[in-house]
């Protein structure tokens, strides 16, 4: 899937179309600390027990794609709910 790097679209802040850049939403450092974190921590031990994947295969086919929309007059970002694509690019 390609969509366009800049592109006309709503701003909530501005409350007008204004011109946007879309850049792809970078993973944080997990922390130590969440719930899953410490339940795969008690999961491992022998044979199957180590195991912990929601799908057999391991990962899902494909993956959600998190994009941050700029406003390029007030400077402020926005995102909108997730997409899943395989392929991900922008265009120039």
């Amino acid at each position: 899937m390609k969509i366009p790097k800049r592109f006309r679209t709503y701003c909530p802040y501005c409350k007008t179309h204004t011109e946007h850049v879309a850049e792809k939403v970078k993973k944080g450092r997990e922390s130590m600390t969440t719930r899953i974190r410490r339940q795969k921590k008690r999961h491992t031990g022998i044979g199957n027990s180590g195991k912990f994947s929601k799908v057999p295969s391991g990962d899902k086919p494909t993956k959600r794609i998190a994009l941050r929309y700029r406003c390029s007059k007030c400077n402020k970002a926005h995102q909108r709910p997730c997409f899943r694509a395989k392929k991900f690019d922008f265009k120039e």
